[in-house]
């Protein structure tokens, strides 16, 4: 599926699938939103609407609307990232018994 980004609101992303009807929104906090049975006309209202407007869309016709599975957009925290930047560049035993 391929995403629209924006800034509205709290979406960051949107996107949508036309055969599947659904359509995943992905917010500021890193969750994503799978919403099923979206029609084609609900979809062009949203990926149309300006910035100051479409958070208010979603809200009014989509999120009270539509049944919505919760997912995770980000592949890993912050932490686990720092973790593994350390773990790259700390020093090797090898180099240590020189």
């Amino acid at each position: 599926m391929d995403m629209k980004h924006i800034n509205a609101g709290k979406l960051r992303a949107i996107g949508y699938d036309l055969r599947e009807r659904q359509l995943r929104v992905e917010m500021d906090d890193g969750t994503s939103i799978d919403y099923s049975g979206v029609g084609q006309e609900i979809w062009r209202r949203l990926s149309t609407a300006s910035s100051s407007t479409a958070w208010s869309f979603y809200r009014d016709n989509i999120e009270e609307e539509f049944h919505g599975k919760r997912g995770t957009t980000r592949s890993s925290s912050p932490s686990t990232s720092r973790s593994a930047l350390e773990d790259l560049f700390k020093p090797s035993a090898d180099k240590d018994s020189i």
